[in-house]
This record gives C-alpha cells, sequence and structure tokens, in this order.
C-alpha cells in the first residue's frame, strides 16, 4: 500500500466534487486557496475546492489562456488551459467538454483553474442527459 506524502506546505485535497456552475454561484465562498461549501439540498452542506465540471465552450478569450463554458444552469469560466496538456485540442467554439480544476472564484461568476480536461464531443447528448443526475447522485453520497 503506498502512502500519500506531504510536503511542507501542501495541503491534501478532497477529491472532486461534480457540481453545476448554479451551485457553486450560490455557494458560500470560504476564501480563494479553501473553496467553498456547496448547499445540495435542505440541511445538507458539503465543501469543495476541487471541483469536476461538465459544459459547452462558448468563447475562448484572445490570449488563449481562458474559455467560457456554459451548463445548464448558467456559465462559468476556465482558466489556465495553456497548462492542460491535452486541454487546448478540446477547446473549440461548441464542444463538450469536462473539465476538473481548483475553484478560485464563486460569484458573480464560477472561475476555476483546470487541472485536467476532456472533449466529450463524441458522445455529447449522452453526456448532457447523463450530468445532472451524476452530479446529484454523488453529492448524495458525499453530504
Amino acid at each position: 500500500m503506498l502512502n500519500s506524502v506531504k510536503t511542507t506546505g501542501e495541503r491534501k485535497r478532497p477529491p472532486p466534487v461534480k457540481v453545476l456552475s448554479g451551485q457553486l454561484r450560490t455557494a458560500e465562498s470560504l476564501g480563494p486557496a479553501d473553496g467553498c461549501v456547496i448547499r445540495p439540498g435542505a440541511g445538507r452542506s458539503l465543501p469543495a475546492s476541487l471541483v469536476w465540471m461538465q459544459g459547452t465552450v462558448l468563447e475562448l478569450q484572445r490570449d488563449g489562456d481562458a474559455a467560457l463554458l456554459v451548463d445548464e444552469t448558467g456559465t462559468f469560466t476556465v482558466q489556465g488551459v495553456k497548462n492542460i496538456p491535452k486541454g487546448k485540442p478540446c477547446l473549440s467554439q461548441g464542444k463538450y467538454v469536462m473539465v476538473m480544476g481548483v475553484i478560485q472564484a464563486v460569484s458573480p461568476e464560477p472561475v476555476i483553474r483546470a487541472v485536467k480536461m476532456a472533449d466529450l464531443s463524441a458522445l455529447t447528448a449522452l453526456h448532457r442527459r447523463m450530468w445532472k443526475l451524476e452530479v446529484e447522485d454523488l453529492q448524495q453520497v458525499l453530504a
């Protein structure tokens, strides 16, 4: 069994939480380094700093390092895409993508710094239909 090693100043992050942009927009911010608390239902709360989101690319910024995406609950910005090995090829307008990243801001518009990206366009209709159910299922288990 492998032990996780922490270096000085490094904090262990919990696994990514699947979220919708609307949930981040109404989340309680804990500060730039600490993420936020999502309220997935009455009386339930879920801390999150690393998130997994899916959406359609609306536009790319001129420098190509950020993109505006939209899911069924609203828009969100993804930054740092130039640093993702496979991030840039999947970033063209209209593509449906998965983004895993660290929360930078929740309001007025969610902003995440990308850690991983993947193009899901081959099965967009399936991924889009299943996404809200996947989010709800994981949040019920975690909260």
